[in-house]
C-alpha cells in the first residue's frame, strides 16, 4: 500500500466538478483507492460517497492507493490532486 496526504487547495472544497474528475481519475486505475479525511472513509472510484465527505479547503487528505501498480497509480492521483484540488 502507498499513501499520501493532500492539502485540498481549492476554495470551494471538493465540490462536485473537481471529486467527479478524480472518481474517473481513479476508475481507469486498476488499483483500489481510498480516501480518509478525519473520521470518515470511502472509495475513491465512488462519486457519492467522495460528496459525502465534504472536504473543505484546507483540510487534509490521506489517500492510500493498493493493488499491483499501486507505485504508478500513486503518482497519477499525486499529479492529479495537485493540479486540480
Amino acid at each position: 500500500m502507498v499513501e499520501f496526504v493532500h492539502i485540498i487547495q481549492d476554495r470551494q472544497g471538493l465540490h462536485a466538478r473537481p471529486a467527479s474528475a478524480l472518481a474517473e481519475t481513479a476508475m481507469k486505475l486498476a488499483s483500489s483507492v481510498t480516501i480518509h479525511i478525519n473520521d470518515k472513509t470511502v472509495d475513491g472510484k465512488k462519486l457519492i460517497a467522495m460528496m459525502r465527505l465534504g472536504a473543505r479547503y484546507g483540510e487534509a487528505v490521506r489517500i492510500e492507493v493498493e493493488g499491483d501498480n499501486e507505485e504508478a497509480d500513486s503518482k497519477v492521483l499525486q499529479d492529479f490532486c495537485n493540479k486540480n484540488l
